[in-house]
């Protein structure tokens, strides 16, 4: 890995050769295919996380969500305002336990999800196809051992 020495004695790795900086590259030049479509369906890439995700586990808790969809929990509690406003999602209180609010997707998040699904799986197959499918496979293999790794190291 390539290091940058400055003159006040820090050696910093290359940014080209960051971990957290390529990281952010391919991430910005990812969602700069899938920005367009969220925007025209007027949701933020943060909304869409929480929708992806509350599709996939039908009723979860305000801090599983946030963990789940990768936001701070006071992102969180402002942005499921908005998405519960525009009745794509339902918050209640937790049966049992009062401090705990739980989320749902609603017939009308579904519904969005169900219509913008076609042309986000378009971008993906685009993708996949720029980059090759076998790549993309290995990428995410890779960055979920890493994630583990990272787990595992903070026990």
């Amino acid at each position: 890995m390539a290091n940058s020495h400055y003159t006040d004695g820090l050696s910093l790795s290359a940014t080209g050769r960051s971990l957290p900086i390529a990281l952010l590259r391919v991430r910005e030049k990812v969602m700069e295919r899938f920005r367009p479509l969220l925007q025209s369906h007027g949701v933020t890439e943060q909304q869409w996380r929480v929708l992806r995700v509350l599709r996939e586990v039908p009723d979860l808790d305000m801090s599983a969500l946030a963990k789940a969809a990768n936001l701070l929990p006071p992102s969180l509690s402002r942005m499921t305002k908005g998405l519960e406003e525009r009745g794509l999602i339902t918050t209640a209180r937790a049966a049992g336990d009062g401090r705990r609010t739980s989320l749902r997707l609603t017939a009308n998040g579904s519904a969005l999800i169900t219509k913008v699904t076609p042309e986000s799986s378009a971008i993906s197959a685009e993708i996949e196809t720029i980059v090759g499918r076998d790549k993309i496979q290995a990428l995410l293999d890779q960055l979920e051992s890493v994630l583990d790794a990272l787990d595992n190291a903070k026990a």
